[in-house]
């Protein structure tokens, strides 16, 4: 059973994520079987942007999650550094107590830090509030490129599509890759393509107004070598600290920590749109060893190249093969 913990301000398409994600995958696969609850905690009045607010009366309070094997946090608004409501706290300690597991999405994050949970484990959350988590809960490892990590029963999202990921994450450790890769199918491969132009156009768009566009350029056409922060810094004719600043503030990331990611999206769409060997792969996207891809992937999706590629075949057959994507013009 998956109980959705809905704080005040948390918004609506976090809190129905779920149920879409895992009545998809219950409604393709005959032996998957999901009750999901929707628990309000105390104080919650409506839901938050994006969108319209809703006013909404779950059907559960906090006593919805007692018997749940999964809690799932969405986002929410309000201070983050502020306590959460009462009996949220013993909520979820009581929940890993009886070995079940708890996921939190995007700022849901600090409520689960909040518990004292999270200490000396790896832990993320939307890029926007990275450092923010960081300065709040220095005891937590908090990993600002990572899209979805687990670390014990925890697992931690930035919260891009409200929790989607997180469900697929459950729903593999559940019923196993396969299943959760034909659920992914049904309902993410439509959006790859979207997805990567609309990060595409924002980091576009925060290169053009910091400057940073010809660096980043630079680097999507030179990931095959090994970058440097020196290098880097070179090319945006600035220091390295000046650089590093710039990135941080404008992407969340550091030069380094923007390389990986890039690097690893690139390998992902070639992993998904041509047949290209892992290794080849590997070497054309800068990483010292096909080894080295397997780990980073690993840290970021929870998969192997290999995996990964069979979860994300099209329908049609395998793909066809191709070069990598230009670099930008």
């Amino acid at each position: 059973m998956i109980a959705v913990l809905a704080l005040d301000g948390a918004p609506g398409h976090h809190l129905t994520t779920p149920g879409l994600v895992l009545a998809t995958a219950c409604r393709e696969h005959p032996g998957v079987s999901y009750e999901v609850r929707l628990c309000a905690a105390p104080g919650f009045r409506a839901t938050g942007g994006p969108g319209p607010a809703l006013a909404l009366r779950p059907p559960y309070g906090l006593e919805g999650t007692e018997n749940a094997d999964v809690v799932v946090i969405p986002g929410h608004d309000g201070p983050r550094a502020a306590q959460p409501p009462e009996g949220v706290l013993a909520a979820l300690r009581a929940v890993v107590a009886r070995q079940g597991r708890v996921a939190a999405v995007g700022t849901g994050t600090f409520t689960l830090a909040a518990t004292g949970l999270l200490d000396g484990r790896r832990a993320t959350t939307g890029w926007r509030h990275v450092e923010e988590l960081a300065a709040l809960y220095p005891h937590i490892d908090v990993d600002p490129a990572g899209t979805v990590l687990e670390d014990g029963p925890f697992c931690t999202a930035a919260g891009v599509f409200g929790g989607m990921d997180v469900c697929l994450r459950l729903l593999a450790r559940d019923y196993g890759r396969q299943v959760a890769g034909q659920t992914s199918r049904e309902l993410i491969t439509p959006l790859h393509a979207d997805a990567d132009s609309v990060q595409e156009a924002i980091d576009r768009e925060v290169a053009e107004s910091t400057g940073l566009e010809p660096t980043l350029r630079w680097i999507d056409a030179h990931l095959h070598l090994p970058l440097t922060l020196g290098e880097i810094a070179a090319h945006a004719r600035t220091s390295t600290s000046g650089v590093t600043r710039r990135f941080r503030a404008h992407t969340g990331l550091s030069p380094l920590q923007y390389v990986l990611r890039t690097r690893l999206h690139e390998a992902m769409r070639l992993l998904r749109e041509t047949d290209t060997p892992v290794e080849a792969i590997a070497h054309a996207t800068g990483f010292t060893s096909p080894t080295a891809l397997r780990h980073h992937l690993r840290a970021l999706t929870g998969t192997t190249p290999r995996a990964y590629r069979r979860a994300h075949a099209p329908a049609g057959g395998p793909p066809a093969r191709g070069p990598s994507k230009p670099p930008r013009q």
